[in-house]
């Protein structure tokens, strides 16, 4: 696919479009860009062609765009799209404004991104990512970088602004225009070639080292993945220290013979990627055997011109390593000088350090995160039963701190025409709570098919837990601090549980018989069809915290539209500042509005009102299940909106 056309609504010549109320008309761009991974990409190209006709209209006064408001409000612009175009997953308005564009000097460049899916929130997900290069880092690169920024919302709408200072406008060359008048020289983005050479490096000795250096290291130290510090790595570097960058990253558990890819190639000027990509791919890089840490000079790329006069110049290659290990190589490169100045030779080294220690922090998470999500997926049934005249609908979503959540599930039959259900949440994560939830679920099939009662399989689950989880957590913590892993402050706690267990018997007449126990769990709801609502349970304390207890259950009929709802505290818990979701009985009223709705969109319905109950995505494991006996009377409503 080729590069998206823009569509400027704004053509910057006087009276053309009125832009707003106040606004000069050519002080306002704005474009469209579809909602796919190449949106970024075109908005940056926007930013760049408005910036240079902007300034060869001479609208930011008697002087022009210094390079650190245009390489800002490129880098703020790629950020808002690309969180747009991964989140909303909408198409894209892109508005530039120039705040007191008609004085002497304008105040600011502000930038508006707009979607049209309000309800989405901006931040990361780590599911259904576009090209890792495209992705972005949220909002936290954009708060660096500007004044102020903050999300309006209108009916339909969301936009994200950013207000860029106007602390860098500077004035430019002048250059005789079309009929000999001067005009101000158009800028590109970054600095011009030779001209800004030394403008470029005399801010880097000292203290501009160091300020360097700290906002590489705040903004490498959030990434996550190693495509994202790749590509947050290439944008710092260029064009502040070289004229471009390659990263090659080595496979990891590719073995001795796979070959480095390229994560990623960034040039001051974007055409000239589609040049220098494709000579660096010609061959897979590598550093030379027995090169130490320093920079080793390589050859410029051949086949890498463009034919507009360009001229080759220096490369620079460094090794990316961490905790001894070689994790790939920085390819740096000036255009048309004999080597880099001392200064930036020794900064671009101490800043591949810290592109190393982000790249082994990126890849330790990653190890953790797979084998987290393999191990839950272990932990969890493949499938749960289909009860004859009940309809069932789970919803269920681990936290998304990489590591194994408490939160677990099951549903299963039984011997003597019973189907047994469960929904349990360890007290903590990781390793320790793996362990406990694979010794609890197997558990609690084999005692409920042995035909103990419901209190009864408490009981002895307990016991269980009691004994030999507290060993197995114990053992768990230890080989995590041997490994060097965190240290565990309380063993024992992750042999607590809270479960919510229960048995369902079809009814001869129809209904069920509904038999269940609630451990220091948040209690069943039962929905009425007229939308009356009440607890299904008693609560009783926690699994694994005292020894001589005795649980017992409650019985209660479902008749045919009814539905019982489950759920773990990461729904009733959820918070937004001081308040918590069930406060006020919060989970009841929201329960109480599903009355007509069938069981997959009361889960769904729950669902989303969990996740709108605040701006900030879930932080704990989200698990419920609804349990609805025959064909629910509708009310005109199935699933909608509440």
């Amino acid at each position: 696919m080729g590069p998206i056309p823009l569509q400027r609504d704004i053509v910057h010549r006087p009276g053309s479009v009125v832009a707003g109320q106040g606004d000069d008309p050519r002080s306002v761009a704005r474009t469209s860009l579809p909602g796919i991974p190449l949106a970024p990409s075109a908005g940056r190209r926007f930013v760049r062609a408005a910036l240079a006709e902007w300034a060869a209209l001479g609208l930011p006064g008697p002087g022009g765009f210094g390079d650190r408001l245009a390489d800002d409000a490129v880098t703020v612009a790629n950020e808002l799209v690309t969180n747009a175009v991964v989140h909303a997953g909408t198409a894209v308005e892109l508005l530039l404004r120039l705040e007191g564009a008609s004085g002497a000097e304008p105040a600011a460049l502000v930038l508006e991104i707009t979607d049209h899916h309000p309800a989405r929130s901006v931040r990361d997900d780590p599911e259904q990512r576009p090209d890792p290069a495209e992705y972005g880092r949220g909002l936290q690169l954009v708060a660096t970088l500007a004044e102020s920024w903050g999300i309006t919302y209108r009916t339909g709408l969301k936009t994200v602004w950013a207000r860029l200072p106007a602390d860098d406008w500077k004035d430019l060359p002048a250059a005789p225009g079309p009929s000999g008048e001067a005009t101000p020289r158009p800028r590109t983005v970054g600095a011009l070639a030779a001209e800004e050479d030394d403008g470029r490096d005399s801010g880097l000795a000292g203290r501009g080292a160091l300020s360097f250096l700290a906002e590489a290291s705040d903004l490498l130290a959030g990434q996550l993945d190693e495509d994202l510090v790749a590509s947050t790595a290439g944008q710092l570097v260029v064009d502040r220290l070289a004229d471009w960058c390659a990263i090659w990253l080595e496979s990891e558990g590719g073995g001795p013979g796979a070959a480095p890819r390229l994560a990623g190639v960034w040039h001051r000027d974007e055409a000239a990627v589609d040049l220098l990509r494709p000579a660096l791919e010609k061959e897979p890089f590598r550093l030379p055997a027995g090169v130490g840490p320093g920079a080793v000079p390589v050859p410029w790329p051949r086949d890498a011109q463009d034919g507009r006069g360009g001229t080759a110049g220096t490369v620079l290659a460094h090794g990316i390593a961490s905790g001894g290990r070689t994790l790939g190589a920085v390819l740096v490169g000036r255009e048309g000088v004999a080597h880099f100045p001392g200064e930036v030779a020794a900064l671009v080294a101490d800043f591949v350090r810290r592109v190393g220690l982000a790249v082994g922090a990126a890849r330790a998470y990653t190890r953790q995160a797979t084998i987290s999500r393999i191990l839950q997926r272990g932990l969890l049934p493949s499938k749960v039963a289909d009860i004859p005249g009940v309809t069932s609908a789970l919803v269920y979503e681990p936290g998304d701190d990489g590591v194994v959540g408490g939160d677990f599930y099951d549903l299963f039959p039984c011997p003597g025409g019973r189907w047994c259900f469960v929904l349990g949440d360890v007290q903590g994560s990781g390793p320790e709570a793996a362990v406990v939830t694979g010794l609890a679920r197997p558990w609690l099939r084999l005692l409920s098919r042995e035909g103990f009662s419901v209190g009864e399989v408490l009981d002895r689950l307990n016991r269980l837990l009691l004994d030999d989880a507290m060993e197995a957590a114990e053992a768990a913590a230890l080989m995590v601090a041997a490994a060097g892993g965190r240290q565990i402050q309380d063993g024992s706690q992750s042999r607590f549980l809270s479960l919510l267990y229960g048995d369902l018997v079809p009814l001869p007449g129809g209904g069920v018989r509904c038999t269940v126990a609630s451990a220091g769990h948040p209690l069943p709801l039962l929905l009425r069809p007229d939308g009356l609502v009440r607890p299904a349970a008693e609560p009783q304390v926690l699994l694994g915290v005292v020894e001589d207890v005795a649980y017992e259950s409650q019985s209660f009929e479902l008749a045919p539209g009814d539905s019982l709802l489950c759920v773990t505290d990461g729904v009733t818990e959820r918070r937004s500042g001081r308040l918590m979701f069930d406060d006020g009985d919060g989970l009841a009223q929201a329960l109480a509005a599903c009355a007509g709705l069938s069981a997959d969109g009361i889960a769904d319905r729950i669902r989303r009102a969990v996740h709108a109950f605040a701006e900030q995505p879930p932080d704990d494991d989200l698990a419920l299940l609804v349990l609805q006996v025959g064909p629910p009377e509708r009310g005109g409503e199935s699933t909608g909106d509440g």
